[in-house]
């Protein structure tokens, strides 16, 4: 009988303990889904005017653009949203302009988890409103209204160009949330 060479018994060891110890490990599992993390710089704000009967402060990261009749774009264009402004006179209509914007924020109840509503009150400044905050997957996060009730309506209401996944825009909803109430508080009639 022929003996194998040292080297080939040698070799086929080493083949052998190399798939024993190779096949010995541990599974590989695919690694968990993370969320990307954002972080928006601090609020810079500036008054803004203009012709139109009222001013109020503006974040300098937004872009400010103004439509018809004094209603105004805000965008921010890092973030893909915009807060849409609309003024309105009043002229012993102050029922229907209310009634139409607390109708436009209910109407996204069917999406919604819930809808706090926050009253606004500035006596010394004659501005009284509602700010409504949206939870959940509806089209809005954020809306409100502000009014001296004689004379001045003005509501805004914020959207994502993006199909709404609250989980996935809340940084950016809060930051623009946050921008919108101080708009409502520093505003001032003319």
């Amino acid at each position: 009988m022929m003996r194998k060479p040292f080297h080939y018994i040698v070799g086929l060891t080493l083949v052998f303990s190399t798939l024993i110890f190779t096949s010995c490990k541990d599974d590989v599992l695919p690694k968990p889904s993370s969320q990307l993390r954002l972080d928006y710089p601090i609020a810079e704000y500036a008054t803004f005017e203009n012709h139109c009967p009222f001013s109020f402060d503006i974040n300098s990261e937004a872009v400010i653009k103004e439509k018809t009749d004094c209603g105004f774009t805000i965008t921010y264009p890092k973030m893909k949203a915009t807060i849409y402004l609309t003024y309105k006179s009043v002229n012993g209509n102050i029922d229907k302009l209310l009634r139409d914007a607390q109708k436009l924020t209910y109407e996204h109840v069917i999406k919604a988890d819930d809808i706090l509503e926050q009253p606004y009150i500035n006596a010394d400044k004659k501005v009284y409103g509602m700010f409504y905050r949206v939870g959940g997957n509806a089209a809005t996060n954020s809306q409100f209204y502000v009014t001296d009730s004689t004379k001045h309506f003005l509501t805004g209401s914020v959207y994502f160009y993006a199909k709404p996944n609250y989980d996935s825009i809340m940084p950016a909803a809060d930051y623009i949330k946050n921008d919108m109430q101080n708009l409502m508080e520093s505003l001032k009639w003319k």
